[in-house]
């Protein structure tokens, strides 16, 4: 399995993407029917919702700002990690994280995002 190429798909295609119709069909291909997408304070499942948060997240940030990959993804046994930024593409992260993946089949089935502190 390309844990990378998978992920790093998933950053430019699901959470890059400021199209709705464009990004539900990125998940129809990187996702799960059932998956889930959990972040520190909320839970979406299916493609639809998470769909519908990845717009709410974008939609609160300026047009410019970019989730990028700070090094390849790596993973084995159906679980991947990915760290990354997310901010103006030539300037300072606004806030950087980690995407821990499992999935089945070769497609994502639960994503934990991580938010590193303030500073880290």
């Amino acid at each position: 399995m390309d844990y990378d190429s998978v992920m790093q798909a998933n950053l430019a295609r699901v959470f890059g993407e400021r199209d709705a119709t464009r990004r539900l069909a990125a998940l129809g291909e990187l996702y799960t029917q059932d998956a889930v997408f959990y972040e520190p304070d909320a839970v979406a499942e299916g493609h639809a919702a998470i769909s519908e948060t990845v717009g709410r997240i974008l939609s609160g940030v300026p047009a410019d700002f970019v989730f990028t990959a700070l090094a390849p993804a790596a993973g084995h046994h159906d679980v991947g990690r990915l760290h990354w930024k997310f901010g103006a593409p030539d300037g300072p992260a606004a806030v950087t994280g980690t995407d821990i993946v499992r999935f089945e089949g070769g497609l994502i089935k639960t994503l934990h995002v991580f938010l590193d502190a303030a500073g880290d």
